[in-house]
């Protein structure tokens, strides 16, 4: 499906497909995993030619879906790039690439020095400039007013995005992690590619984003200190992925609590099964109109799936998948 645009999403008229197939041509990238890689080299020469133009332009209240990925943030992005206002874009990493080199965690256009974390301090002023200049570039070219960026591990980066954007909406969305855990092994399995030198699967160019999860969080939180020794390169799909969802969730909860006007939470159970309801309340959050495209696009588009089995893992990684569970209202297995 290119552009994540479906059969219903044509039906809603040549504006909102013009604004999603520009967002997806020519600012988005192509990440590791995907087809036409040959075409990063036209998109990073648009960027910089737009990054190059002298100006500042306004960008006024962002959105930025953040979690853990495989957990609703694409259907809630596509969701709301039916709004009159809103340029969506699906996790564009060419941009923040460009920011600064270090939001690639995933080894798609940088192959070393990747951070899970950016505090406020690591906001230059060159990288404020650049993105503004091509976050409102891209607004002003998609005819868009309002900025909606899915980016799932910008929750780990959530002081410097306010630094960056004061005023910017972060949304924080959860999901039972049996399912999310479920659908990561699922990807890596169903679109994870092997060549001859590389593996290029959910965690990124030769495991690249797993070093760093390892590295950066569990190797230095007291808390991961029982789970270290067997977090080796051998561990499984399946415990990485709750390992992932279990630092994800916490790191959610933390910022959460640290900047409850500038987060907000939703479960993606409560969004699939309550559509409008929790989308009204969402939208009147962003200071966003209720749009009735994205309303009724949301009615045909989303439904709730069924509970998946509980993984199976390992008995400390289970230890605090449970209380992770536990702490978000999830059930655990009695």
């Amino acid at each position: 499906m290119v552009a994540q645009v479906d059969k219903k999403y044509k039906t809603y008229g040549i504006k909102k497909l013009t604004r999603r197939y520009i967002s997806y041509s020519l600012f988005e990238g192509r990440p590791h995993t995907t087809k036409g890689q040959w075409f990063n080299t036209v998109v990073f020469a648009f960027l910089r030619t737009l990054s190059s133009i002298p100006g500042s332009p306004s960008i006024k209240k962002p959105i930025f879906i953040t979690g853990l990925g495989r957990s609703g943030t694409t259907i809630l992005g596509v969701i709301l790039s039916m709004h009159e206002d809103i340029g969506f874009l699906n996790e564009p990493k060419a941009i923040w690439r460009l920011i600064d080199p270090r939001h690639d965690i995933n080894g798609d256009y940088v192959q070393s020095g990747g951070q899970f974390h950016l505090t406020k301090s690591d906001v230059s002023i060159n990288a404020r400039k650049t993105a503004y200049k091509l976050f409102g570039r891209y607004l002003k070219i998609t005819n868009a007013k309002r900025l909606v960026d899915k980016y799932p591990e910008l929750i780990f980066r959530v002081d410097y995005l306010l630094k960056m954007f004061p005023d910017a909406k972060i949304i924080f969305i959860t999901r039972n992690g049996a399912d999310a855990t479920h659908s990561i092994d699922l990807w890596s399995k169903r679109l994870g590619i092997k060549k001859k030198n590389t593996t290029e699967d959910w965690w990124g160019r030769n495991d690249v984003k797993w070093h760093y999860l390892r590295e950066q969080i569990i190797n230095i939180d007291p808390y991961y200190e029982d789970i270290r020794s067997i977090t080796t390169d051998n561990l499984d799909h399946t415990n990485r992925a709750a390992l992932e969802w279990v630092i994800t969730m916490r790191e959610g909860i933390k910022q959460k609590s640290a900047h409850p006007d500038s987060i907000y939470q939703i479960k993606y159970e409560d969004l699939s099964s309550s559509k409008s309801s929790e989308l009204i309340r969402l939208l009147d959050w962003c200071g966003l109109s209720h749009d009735e495209d994205l309303l009724n696009y949301a009615e045909d588009t989303l439904f709730s799936n069924k509970a998946k089995p509980y993984p199976s893992l390992l008995e400390p990684i289970k230890k605090i998948f449970n209380e992770t569970m536990e702490t978000l209202g999830y059930q655990t297995p009695g």
